[in-house]
């Protein structure tokens, strides 16, 4: 049915577009039709569509997971239906994809050129360690003088590089085998507990977690709901298996007779302050305040860290690169002035 595909920041911006039409007083068809008017024909066949399946009395979420939406932005939709708050909700959604995916953006774009400057470097080095440092070594026996040690050194490691790269294809290509006929099998939580333990990655994961859920939580207490009429909500929402599966052994452990803190508590996929939030919103009676404040602060930790990270991968490969180079000029160098203090 849908042809085209939507990039996150264009999923994004579209919600958000909606949910300001919508506080503007817009039914949801008349702000897909304004939509429509500025956007390019395909996207216009993809609205048309859209408005087709909304007069058939197909929910919004539905429609746009038939649109290759974003899950996570379509489970906004999804939890938005429910408590009633669409506006708020949908706008708070598509902002917080708006700035991942910008910190991706930046991301991407500040590694382009050291990356490209990397294989740049170890494409000269590559020639150095080929054409140039044999014939030092060649010219060197001719004079009866001793290999210079860096020179060695370089083209001991000149030989290791193409069985170090070999392996690093190696491993990428087990890795995408493995994801595609092992690890995408699995339970979506044995998926997510695995990923727990992958460093920095765990915790950007842990930070997500919180915020989509405790986000959502509020809102459907605010709504009036309480956390196992709320949490039957997640489970019900089969195009986010992971909440669903978690909200499902949540609820368990709620029949059981566990409180809703010691389970936030030993549950490995939320942040450790999660619990201390929960308790303290019970014990005032403003748990959805308590939840919402909350995931805003979850939602900043997570830009910090984005920008911590960027701050941290590009020095490091312009170290790399500033290795290499000033190895290439070793080799080089060293070696004709061994020779010049030779003769």
């Amino acid at each position: 049915m849908w042809r085209s595909r939507w990039t996150l920041k264009e999923q994004a911006e579209f919600l958000k577009r909606i949910g300001e039409l919508l506080q503007r007083g817009y039914h949801i068809s008349e702000a897909i039709e304004s939509l429509s008017l500025q956007l390019p024909p395909h996207k216009k066949n993809d609205l048309a569509a859209c408005l087709k399946e909304l007069k058939n009395g197909t929910p919004f979420h539905e429609v746009i997971d038939g649109m290759h939406f974003n899950k996570e932005l379509s489970g906004y939709v999804y939890f938005a239906e429910q408590h009633g708050n669409f506006e708020k909700a949908i706008l708070e959604g598509s902002e917080a994809l708006l700035n991942r995916d910008s910190d991706a953006r930046k991301l991407r774009s500040l590694m382009y050129y050291p990356i490209l400057l990397l294989a740049v470097t170890m494409i000269l080095f590559i020639f150095v360690q080929h054409s140039l440092l044999p014939r030092f070594t060649l010219m060197f026996q001719s004079m009866g003088l001793q290999e210079h040690a860096i020179t060695s050194a370089l083209l001991r490691f000149g030989d290791i590089l193409p069985l170090l790269l070999i392996i690093i294809a190696l491993m990428a290509g087990v890795t995408v085998l493995l994801n595609q006929f092992w690890f995408r099998r699995l339970p979506s939580l044995t998926q997510r507990y695995l990923l727990m333990k992958v460093p920095i990655l765990g915790k950007v994961f842990k930070l997500i977690h919180t915020h989509f859920f405790s986000i959502q939580l509020s809102y459907l207490l605010t709504g009036g709901l309480s956390i196992y009429e709320a949490l039957t909500y997640f489970e019900n929402h089969k195009k986010q298996s992971f909440y669903s599966e978690l909200s499902r052994k949540i609820k368990s452990g709620l029949t059981s007779g566990e409180t809703f803190e010691s389970l936030i508590a030993f549950s490995p996929f939320f942040e450790h302050g999660f619990p201390a939030v929960v308790r303290h919103g019970q014990e005032n009676g403003r748990l959805e305040s308590e939840l919402h404040f909350y995931s805003r602060t979850c939602l900043s930790s997570l830009e910090g860290k984005v920008k911590v990270l960027i701050k941290i991968i590009q020095p490091s490969i312009f170290l790399i690169v500033a290795a290499l180079v000033i190895s290439i000029y070793l080799a080089i160098l060293l070696p004709m002035f061994h020779m010049l203090n030779a003769i």
